[in-house]
């Protein structure tokens, strides 16, 4: 057994710094890279990727990454874990497989798939799997016949077949962010898949990475800290056999490491942080200790864990209409009450009832609505989105928004030409039964030939029925000021006082918040509520609020549901992802108490 590896990351999402996974290669003294390239908005473009090329439905990026560096691969002889694979593994495979071929490079190949049970859907309602979307509670029977694609989301043991059988490129469909990360620790240190403690500290490692830079700097609240950010550093895990690990970036790097922006990272589309659910384990964010031991270098250990649970989420791709975006920039004296009437004239004259109309007004309030200070800008580029069943609305909609130039106030220009109606695909999210699920490991020699094919089922036979969801959120379905936050001599920015990051998962945003003291901590604690939050976003978030409290690192985790309007590629917000809720927080003003004043 090792006493340490080192697990690299180069990619949070599709279409992250192509230099990443180079730069990791050279610099980070690696026994393992990994890749997360999977939101579930980027499955739902792999498909129509596919449907429109079925030799596609894989990051392409990948590809070129890989064979640009094949030669660096074999000589740190650093193995890559990836859910590159998308839609069609096989195919991202072979691409790559031909390029080693032309380079004269070897490397072994081990792709996972049977993620997909598009296939299953019937034999599932026969068995009487509702399909229920999980978050929402709607009937599968509503979209069945628009479902374009059906992957449930693995978790380890496929990756560790692959491992035992000496892959050094690992290319996965759809299996977990943080299971990538999780599969190595198990194969070199033997952990046992229920050592729930160390499968859990392997979950909050590879939670910690798999965005990114947004764990090194990236996104960081205190984004004025950072001196240096070229050659940007992405983040490496150094892990020991008794789960405890060490986040770092490799020597010379930009970005920074503290204990503040590794906490930012932990609460990034946090859920209830008692229960964070994987296939393999259920990990308790609330036990996770952490230690600042030097520049650039956080401890993070003590981490517990729960048996995981039954089921499989499965992400289905549906049809779901048509949108159109348009823009226009207005600018000059009175840009916004121009930009107004502008959004005005439009409606007024397409006089056509559509499912779903927003307009936004850029550079004013567009991503923080009411939450926006009240200024007068310069130029405003007004964007007007719509969305609909029916196609033919949708063409009326983008003729009709270059003719404004010449028929509406002074100051304005088409920006974008004519809008391109495109064709939404949708997200479902429901739950499945492990035993429904057998994915199959393919492995290949240096010339590409099959050495192995393995089927692995996802029942362990170590899952419980039961999970300890902690204390009950604080939860607020109707929007209340809380006025002693807002009466008071001593007036500051939450960002004076704390720090957040927000993200999303389907239509629920989450804002996590991190105090700057144990004093400020107790003060948010008491004071910003749910119901504190459901007021100050009342604008944004048309469902109920809820709270959990995460005592060992001073933060407050909200859930925001139905405030992304619908969320991924069916939201018409310029945020659909609530990347910026978090800023529009900080920014406001809060009262706080003289003592706690004179700490700051």
């Amino acid at each position: 057994m090792k006493t340490h590896i080192r697990i690299g990351n180069s990619s949070g999402f599709w279409g992250d710094d192509l230099s990443a996974f180079r730069r990791q290669l050279e610099t980070g003294n690696l026994d393992y890279l990994t890749m997360d390239f999977l939101a579930e908005i980027t499955m739902s473009i792999l498909k129509k990727q596919q449907i429109r090329s079925p030799e596609l439905g894989y990051v392409t990026d990948f590809v070129d990454q890989v064979l640009e560096n094949a030669t660096l691969i074999k000589e740190k002889k650093v193995r890559i874990l990836s859910n590159a694979g998308g839609m069609n593994p096989e195919g991202c495979a072979r691409k790559i497989q031909k390029g080693l071929e032309e380079q004269g490079i070897s490397l072994k190949i081990s792709i996972i798939e049977m993620d997909s049970v598009f296939h299953l859907l019937d034999d599932f309602q026969s068995k009487g799997i509702s399909l229920t979307n999980m978050e929402t509670g709607e009937s599968f029977d509503t979209i069945k016949g628009d479902v374009q694609a059906a992957n449930a989301y693995l978790g380890i043991p496929p990756i560790l077949k692959a491992l035992q059988e000496g892959a050094d490129i690992i290319i996965a469909g759809r299996v977990t962010d943080t299971s990538i990360t999780m599969a190595p620790m198990v194969h070199e240190f033997g952990w046992k898949l229920d050592d729930w403690d160390k499968l859990a500290a392997g979950l909050v490692a590879g939670h910690i990475i798999e965005c990114g830079a947004q764990s090194t700097g990236g996104n960081f609240t205190d984004w004025h800290l950072i001196e240096k950010w070229d050659n940007f550093g992405y983040p490496i895990v150094e892990v020991y056999p008794d789960g405890s690990f060490i986040v770092e970036k490799a020597e010379g790097t930009g970005g920074l490491i503290s204990l503040n922006s590794v906490k930012e990272q932990l609460v990034y589309e946090m859920g209830n942080p008692a229960a964070y659910i994987s296939p393999d384990v259920v990990a308790d964010f609330r036990s996770i200790q952490l230690e600042e031991i030097g520049k650039d270098k956080v401890k993070v250990f003590g981490v517990k864990g729960m048996p995981s649970t039954r089921f499989l989420k499965v992400s289905m791709a549906y049809k779901d209409g048509f949108s159109a975006f348009g823009s226009l920039i207005v600018s000059g004296g009175n840009a916004l009450s121009k930009a107004k009437k502008f959004g005005e004239i439009l409606w007024e004259r397409l006089d056509t009832a559509f499912e779903k109309t927003n307009t936004e007004y850029v550079g004013y309030n567009a991503c923080h609505l009411n939450l926006a200070p009240d200024q007068e800008p310069n130029e405003v580029l007004l964007r007007l989105n719509v969305y609909d069943k029916d196609r033919e609305k949708l063409i009326h909609f983008s003729k009709n928004i270059a003719p404004l130039i010449l028929s509406g106030p002074p100051g304005v220009a088409v920006t974008g030409g004519r809008p391109r109606v495109i064709a939404v695909m949708s997200y479902w999210p429901t739950l499945i039964p492990k035993e429904e699920v057998v994915s199959l490991v393919t492995s290949y020699d240096e010339q590409s030939e099959v050495t192995a094919k393995h089927y692995v089922k996802s029942l362990t036979g170590y899952e419980s029925d039961a999970i300890d969801l902690g204390e009950k959120a604080q939860t607020a379905s109707e929007p209340s000021k809380n006025e002693s936050l807002h009466t008071g001599n001593y007036r500051v920015k939450y960002a004076d006082i704390c720090l957040a990051r927000s993200g999303d998962k389907g239509d629920t945003a989450n804002i996590g918040v991190i105090a700057r003291s144990e004093k400020i901590y107790q003060f948010l604690k008491e004071n910003l509520t749910a119901s504190e939050v459901k007021y100050l976003f009342k604008d944004v978030c048309d469902g109920k609020v809820e709270r959990y409290a995460l005592d060992n690192i001073g933060g407050l985790n909200f859930l925001l549901e139905a405030s992304l309007d619908g969320g991924g590629t069916k939201s018409l917000m310029i945020d659909a992802q609530g990347k910026t809720f978090a800023q529009a927080l900080l920014n406001q003003e809060v009262c706080i108490p003289e003592e706690l004043y004179k700490t700051l």
